[in-house]
């Protein structure tokens, strides 16, 4: 089933053509607001990713909905052979490779502009995937979750990062606050974009976080799913296995 919440209501396109037109536009100033919005705790999350899926040793990583690149980037601490990147944004996969060039990992990181229920590779052809804030982006959730597993070999596993529902009562109370009256107040004054930084919220409070989404996965061909709650549950780690 498509997902319903869009970044331009009351405009006709399908949502991963939204999508993509907000990624476009808010790409210069992404890499800024992560860091200033998040209090530069993404990129703590972000370690976690990389630090369980070291612990399988792949070789070849696919990073979906990889954006700028910094999970992309963090995973070669796993030391793989290739990370190959994906991303449905032309914009954010330029700002993604000018960042793989300063680091000197254009060899070892690939892109490929790509739609995540559509993708170009064949079955069993990555050893690890991972997923940073980015399904509750897909148009078709079960759809990409399904075409994830379907690349992914035998026994290996997804890791996928998102935003979640804290089950403390005061902390969400804040988190609420923050989320929908700050963050978007900052996001439209230095990204120019009206809607992105309203669409975050929107999309996260939608999304099936925790067991809910852990279903998902199971639906979609995934099991052996471990919840990994971060940052008092405002983000979560999704692990799970083919």
């Amino acid at each position: 089933m498509p997902n319903a919440v869009t970044p331009y209501k009351g405009l006709k396109e399908e949502k991963k053509t939204q999508v993509t037109h907000m990624f476009d536009t808010i790409a210069p100033t992404y890499d800024k607001l992560n860091r200033l919005l998040s209090f530069r705790l993404d990129q703590r999350w972000r370690k976690a990713v990389v630090k369980l899926m070291a612990k399988d040793a792949p070789q070849h990583i696919l990073d979906v909905a990889t954006g700028t690149g910094d999970l992309a980037l963090a995973l070669l601490a796993a030391n793989p052979k290739k990370v190959v990147g994906v991303d449905l944004s032309e914009k954010m996969l330029d700002v993604c490779a000018q960042k793989l060039v300063r680091n000197k990992a254009a060899e070892q990181v690939t892109l490929q502009q790509a739609d995540v229920e559509k993708l170009p590779f064949a079955n069993n052809s990555f050893d690890g995937i991972t997923c940073a804030f980015g399904v509750r982006n897909f148009e078709n959730l079960h759809t990409g979750l399904q075409e994830m597993a379907r690349v992914l070999k035998p026994l290996k596993q997804v890791l996928i990062l998102e935003f979640s529902r804290p089950s403390n009562f005061f902390v969400r109370q804040i988190y609420y606050l923050y989320f929908f009256n700050v963050l978007p107040f900052i996001g439209k004054w230095i990204s120019k974009d009206k809607r992105a930084y309203v669409y975050l919220p929107e999309s996260a409070r939608a999304f099936p976080s925790g067991k809910a989404f852990a279903r998902k996965l199971k639906q979609a061909g995934f099991n052996h799913i471990t919840l990994h709650p971060l940052g008092f549950g405002i983000c979560t780690i999704y692990q799970a296995k083919k």
